[in-house]
């Protein structure tokens, strides 16, 4: 079911080959993402009623439901359930609301003063996967920092269930959010729809939210291509346990999982120093799958995941930090001492009863992650995804008088005689 190997067994190719997760080795993947992207850029609207019936099963007489068809969905939404949601919603407001940092300015020299500004990026879009499992979590995840950070217009799109509506629970988040508007658009044809805009709806200034392959190349691509930009490439879910003796191997097998039942491009890596450990969560994998509902997904992503066993704990965080996993939890007593070891993951989750579960949806942080050694270079989606950061300047006369002359030398040095003549004119 799990596959495992011994470290110190693996030379750096095999390392490097375990590490790679959803490659597109034949460009088949791109080939389909730029077919859908072209039809979208020059048939709008139409293309995205086209790709509705293909794809959704739904044919769609309009692409978007708007607040009276939401406020009757939100009603359809159970107590308990609007309750989660709610309370999901305020522990994410309280910790992306901590982002909130007016910057001081600087004098740099007498005279001269400089600092930094945030400003909203005016229009955003959010894209709310709604494939195999439809994800108001993600909704909430990315509108609150959205409207947090003061962003004009807020353009999310969602696939369209077979009653060419959204589901409850994501209207309810709508509520929530203040958002009068979903489109009825999935899949790369939204992220085409929201880079390049259609007849209704707008063309955005960046993209944000998971996806699956087709969905994460689709951004790829349109940051390249586009004036659009994107978060970060976040596509299929992984998660990296490390794990040693004093885990619980229940635990442990819960929260593999909790990731491999996402999709079956989704991983769930076990890195243990303990072989016992190793082989009960093998034991504990046969036990819990057999009982998922989506069983047929997670046995798909398991056996596409595997188990690495270490000498210690320094060993399996060297190969963690390699694979930079985008949700990576230490099943250790010993936690604490690895958390400045931590160079590369998206979100880390730390002890026993941590679970990555309460960061999907309701401890506060953001569950929107880079994914495939992304986060080697990338953060998770925060409050400062949605800004700008403007730098200003001031130079009163004592200012220009001390900076001038420098500034006049350095521009002359680099032979640029208009940028030492704009300093000149000031100090005659």
């Amino acid at each position: 079911m799990l596959n495992v190997y011994k470290l110190s067994d693996l030379d750096q190719q095999k390392i490097k080959e375990l590490c790679v997760r959803n490659a597109d080795g034949n460009n088949n993947i791109r080939s389909t993402v730029d077919n859908i992207i072209s039809e979208v850029k020059v048939k709008g609207d139409v293309a995205l009623r086209d790709y509705a019936e293909k794809f959704d099963g739904v044919k769609l007489n309009k692409l978007y439901i708007e607040k009276e068809e939401i406020d009757i969905l939100a009603s359809e939404a159970g107590d308990k359930e609007k309750q989660a949601l709610l309370l999901a919603y305020t522990n994410i407001g309280k910790f992306h609301e901590s982002q909130i940092i007016k910057e001081n300015k600087v004098e740099t020299s007498t005279g001269v003063v400089c600092w930094r500004e945030s400003r909203a990026i005016e229009k955003v879009g959010l894209y709310i996967p709604g494939g195999t499992a439809v994800l108001p979590s993600t909704f909430l995840m990315l509108g609150v920092p959205a409207k947090l950070a003061g962003c004009s217009e807020i353009i999310v799109c969602s696939p369209p269930q077979k009653n060419g509506k959204v589901n409850p629970y994501l209207a309810y988040c709508a509520q929530l959010l203040g958002i009068d508007r979903i489109y009825l658009v999935g899949g790369a044809q939204a992220v085409a729809a929201m880079a390049y805009g259609t007849e209704s709806i707008t063309k955005v200034d960046k993209i944000f939210g998971p996806g699956n392959q087709y969905v994460t190349m689709a951004k790829t691509i349109i940051q390249s291509e586009s004036q659009t930009a994107i978060d970060m490439p976040a596509g299929p879910s992984e998660v990296l346990v490390i794990a040693d003796h004093t885990a619980n191997a229940i635990y442990v097998a819960a929260d593999l999982l909790a990731q491999a039942e996402h999709g079956v491009d989704s991983q769930a890596v076990l890195v243990s120093s303990s072989a016992e450990i190793i082989s009960r969560t093998v034991a504990e994998l046969e036990k819990q799958i057999a009982v998922l509902p989506r069983r047929d997904i997670a046995e798909k992503a398991i056996a596409n995941s595997y188990a690495i066993l270490t000498v210690d704990l320094d060993e399996a965080m060297g190969f963690s930090n390699e694979y930079a996993p985008e949700h990576l939890i230490l099943a250790t007593d010993m936690w604490e001492s690895l958390v400045d070891k931590i160079i590369n993951a998206g979100s880390v989750f730390l002890g026993h009863l941590t679970p990555e579960s309460a960061g999907d949806y309701a401890s506060g942080t953001n569950h929107t992650l880079p994914t495939s050694s992304y986060a080697k270079a990338y953060s998770g989606v925060s409050l400062d995804s949605f800004i700008k950061k403007i730098t200003f300047q001031h130079i009163s006369k004592i200012g220009i008088e001390n900076l001038g002359p420098a500034v006049e030398i350095l521009a002359s040095l680099e032979g640029l005689d208009a940028h030492r003549n704009a300093i000149t004119v000031r100090l005659k």
